[in-house]
């Protein structure tokens, strides 16, 4: 009976296995730099990322105070609105009233008395109860 030899890679004994081994030991340094690249390009993301998201947090708290400035400015003009709105109607109806003493006076006396009309400002805001003054140009060239 023949006794077996021990099994090795055949790289210390034939040089083609050599060969072999030394394509193996360069593909396996040329990914593991292809792997380093990698990774370091996938960090490089990241941090664009996370910088890109940093600056639109900045940009959307910017928004959202501008946003709350112009929200009071609205409460504030709308509140404003109604002031004037409830002023225009109780000085609209103190016209009428006084519309009505000048008609009666008008009736009792039979002197003819120019009695403004009331426009409906709220459907017709162009037309003003009172006569519209020119301003003067004080920009002369």
């Amino acid at each position: 009976m023949q006794q077996s030899q021990p099994v090795s890679s055949g790289s210390d004994s034939d040089p083609r296995y050599a060969n072999m081994d030394e394509r193996k030991r360069k593909r396996m340094l040329s990914n593991r730099e292809s792997a380093r690249r990698s990774r370091m390009k996938k960090q490089q993301h990241l941090d664009e990322l996370l910088k890109e998201v940093n600056q639109l947090k900045s940009q959307n708290s910017e928004i959202a105070q501008k946003t709350d400035v112009v929200t009071q400015h609205y409460i504030a003009f709308e509140s404003e609105n109604n002031v004037l709105r409830a002023q225009m109607m109780e000085l609209t109806d103190r016209l009428r009233s006084l519309n009505s003493v000048l008609q009666f006076m008008q009736d009792a006396s039979g002197f003819a008395m120019d009695i403004p009309e009331i426009p409906d400002t709220l459907l017709e805001p162009w037309q003003l109860p009172c006569p519209v003054q020119t301003i003067p140009n004080v920009f002369q060239c």
